[in-house]
């Protein structure tokens, strides 16, 4: 008769030295990680900003030029009924008429402000700044020009930050600029960009 021996083998776990140098290990790997994601968090809220913006100027002349008659964007303070025109604000409004203080009616074509499109820098990029020069708002004619004096060149940074300081404490970060010709076309650029050839340079 045959008999089966059972050899208990011991089951070999991690020491404690193991387990120190592996978070150890994780815990450079984070520290290294931590910055780059950072800056790739601030880069996209930055271009969202800066494409949500853009598709809101793009609308109002694209508007104007459909109904043959004057339509708007403007910045305003908050999309409350106590709500301003305001050139350091993200939140923004596309309408036929001034929004000042009805920013918070829903879209109408024919309700005050007569609202196309509307919306809150708390969607998408709330830590982004934005900085329009010359103006709050633009208003397009019928033919897609601009009337009177509008906003020149909208500026997008992070946390506050000019694009040199940020350029230059973390090296990679974007800030954005939106320019705005005479005859009413945007163009998205990089300020840093100093190639007059490159299609990103800000002229």
């Amino acid at each position: 008769m045959l008999t089966v021996v059972k050899v208990k083998r011991a089951r070999r776990g991690f020491t404690i030295i193991e387990l120190v140098v592996t978070l150890a290990l994780f815990g450079v790997l984070l520290g290294l990680g931590v910055p780059a994601f950072t800056i790739f968090i601030q880069n996209t809220q930055i271009r969202n900003a800066a494409e949500t913006v853009m598709t809101g100027i793009v609308q109002a002349k694209s508007e104007a030029i459909r109904r043959n008659t004057p339509v708007r964007f403007q910045f305003v303070t908050t999309l409350t009924s106590s709500c301003a025109l305001s050139q350091s604000s993200g939140s923004w409004i596309v309408s036929m008429d001034d929004p000042a203080g009805l920013c918070d009616v829903a879209p109408s074509e024919t309700t005050a402000p007569r609202t196309y499109r509307k919306q809150s820098s708390a969607d998408g990029y709330p830590k982004v700044t934005v900085a329009a020069t010359s103006s709050s708002s633009i208003v397009f004619n019928g033919i897609g020009r601009i009337v009177g004096t509008g906003i020149t060149q909208i500026d997008f940074t992070h946390n506050a930050m000019t694009c040199e300081h940020l350029d230059t404490t973390n090296g990679t970060a974007r800030c954005l600029r939106i320019l705005i010709s005479t005859g009413g076309a945007p163009k998205l650029c990089d300020p840093k960009v100093t190639a007059t050839t490159d299609s990103r340079h800000c002229s």
